[in-house]
């Protein structure tokens, strides 16, 4: 027994500040939205042909996929695919806190299936994979994803899927000009190997590599991102002046340049958009072809600022 092969498209869209509670410097990003805002943004990527939505169950527990699914549901459930994720941390004390977690975020979502449901870190393999296989045999998930996963751990989530005739269809990492951790070990190459689409998140980090932010223009007070990320503007000036150097040439900007760079490497990025020019930023970077020249260069600066992004949830690769 096996899904359906998963379609992706180029870029998906992240929904992780759509948690945020809407006030500006009171939230994870300090993002201040409105759900009128959001569907000017949905409306935007559904024109631009970006069908992806990613979401998580603690992404302001429950706020993003609330929101995500009020947003969505003006196009038909054909029109969309949205991907959510069971994270053990936060697993329920029933029979079945994989099962229960996911009628949960169907019903935050509005929807009777999700397209990819990832477990959203390594803890505990063995136990929670085997839960997914009776949710893709119902039909309420469609493909399974890892997230956050080492080598190791995604090859026993295969082995665990693969006696029950599915797989490990996407993984989902932490991956950045700041953050390489997967290509260095080796996890780009396997899935490479195995067609099975590599998924990059924060390669933005956050807003630190969009080209926004500088010392005289930090990221906005109060939020978790300024506290990681302002100390570290300094170092990443060549950076990113390198990459609106770069965006300038073709007409981009900064952060378009990061997310070319992300999809010249074989990775599938999730950009988070919150206002309709972000969506803008993603028509471009899917047009932008770097040199060999460019990457290199733009490696060499990264690795130059001696930085590191590795998030609090993150292990070592």
């Amino acid at each position: 027994m096996t899904t359906d092969n998963l379609k992706t498209p180029t870029i998906a869209m992240g929904t992780w500040a759509w948690g945020d509670n809407g006030s500006t410097g009171n939230g994870y990003f300090g993002s201040g939205l409105t759900q009128a805002g959001l569907e000017e943004v949905a409306d935007k990527a559904h024109a631009a042909g970006f069908s992806l939505w990613d979401t998580a169950v603690v992404y302001g527990m429950g706020r993003s996929e609330t929101v995500l699914g009020e947003v969505l549901n003006r196009f038909a459930r054909s029109e969309y695919q949205v991907s959510t994720k069971f994270t053990p941390q936060a697993a329920g004390t029933g029979t079945d806190p994989v099962a229960d977690m996911l009628e949960q975020s169907l019903a935050r979502l509005g929807t009777e299936y999700v397209d990819i449901y990832w477990i959203h870190n390594p803890v505990d393999v063995a136990r929670w994979t085997p839960r997914l296989i009776p949710l893709l045999k119902s039909g309420k998930v469609k493909h399974v994803g890892v997230s956050n996963h080492n080598l190791n751990q995604i090859e026993l989530a295969e082995r665990l899927l693969g006696e029950a005739g599915f797989r490990v269809e996407a993984i989902q990492n932490h991956y950045s000009l700041l953050y390489r951790s997967s290509e260095q070990a080796g996890i780009l190459d396997y899935c490479r190997s195995r067609g099975i689409p590599f998924f990059a998140y924060m390669v933005l980090e956050q807003g630190a590599l969009s080209g926004k932010y500088s010392p005289v223009n930090p990221l906005p007070e109060g939020s978790n991102r300024a506290k990681a990320y302002n100390a570290m503007l300094p170092r990443l000036k060549a950076l990113t002046d390198k990459l609106a150097a770069i965006g300038q040439q073709r007409g981009a900007e900064a952060s378009d340049v990061a997310t070319a760079w992300a999809i010249s490497k074989g990775t599938r990025p999730i950009v988070g958009v919150t206002k309709p020019q972000h969506v803008d930023g993603l028509v471009r970077a899917s047009s932008i072809v770097l040199t060999t020249d460019e990457i290199a260069a733009l490696e060499t600066l990264a690795d130059a600022a001696k930085v590191n992004t590795r998030g609090w949830w993150e292990q070592e690769m």
